[in-house]
């Protein structure tokens, strides 16, 4: 009887420290996918940029026409069922290869920001119901592990491009995630996307992404330093 109550408890200490990691990598995941998901899905962001990066005048064309192209090209990249296109502006058959590329690359990100999402809500019903019990790594809760993790990873990522530079971190990051292509070096005069879709864009879509990363993973570490310091006055 002893050893089968030992038997079960190990059991139960796997379980719950297997799931504890599956919650501590679906916590990472989500704070990642969500932030990329942020410049992606927040289509106003763009648009607020239109005048802020002065495109009319530098493109020659106006706010709606920028607008128009700018939401088909992202329907494309986000929506089922939108064929490439991109408004008045001309593309080559190079450029539309890389959005292509670029929707995989999208929807990955979506799959991965559902699933980490499903995978974080059902393991905290499991745990509010007792079926589970979170370890806690360090005596601390993996969420704070997990979030440490991120802000420990996106500082080193974000002293690397301050020495290099974003240019540098920009082609770096383009030969990493499309191996072996060049096809995103666009041609100012054949894909003429790009006019509207300047560097500056995507160096404020980096700095979104890192500060929303920052303080979401900030507030988690802040919360739960609170609140095991509340647990230890109480006791």
């Amino acid at each position: 009887m002893l050893i089968q109550c030992v038997i079960i408890k190990k059991g139960e200490n796997m379980k719950n420290k297997l799931f504890t990691a599956l919650f501590g990598v679906a916590i990472f995941f989500f704070i990642i996918t969500f932030s990329i998901g942020l410049p992606i899905y927040c289509r106003f962001f763009y648009y607020m940029q239109i005048e802020a990066l002065n495109l009319p005048a530098s493109t020659g064309y106006d706010y709606a026409t920028i607008k128009v192209a700018f939401d088909e090209v992202m329907n494309f990249l986000t929506l089922p069922g939108f064929e490439f296109g991109t408004g008045v502006f001309k593309y080559s058959q190079a450029g539309k290869a890389h959005f292509y590329d670029c929707k995989i690359l999208f929807d990955l990100n979506f799959y991965v920001l559902i699933a980490s999402t499903i995978i974080i809500a059902s393991l905290l019903i499991l745990s509010k119901l007792k079926f589970i019990s979170f370890c806690r790594p360090f005596n601390m809760h993996v969420a704070f592990l997990s979030c440490i993790s991120i802000f420990t990873v996106i500082a080193i990522i974000a002293i690397l491009i301050f020495i290099a530079g974003f240019d540098s971190a920009f082609t770096v990051f383009h030969h990493i995630f499309f191996p072996g292509k060049d096809n995103w070096q666009f041609d100012y005069y054949q894909d003429e996307i790009i006019r509207i879709l300047p560097q500056q864009f995507f160096l404020s879509c980096a700095v979104l992404i890192g500060a929303s990363i920052v303080i979401i993973s900030l507030t988690v570490i802040v919360f739960q330093v609170l609140k095991r310091h509340k647990i230890k006055k109480q006791q």
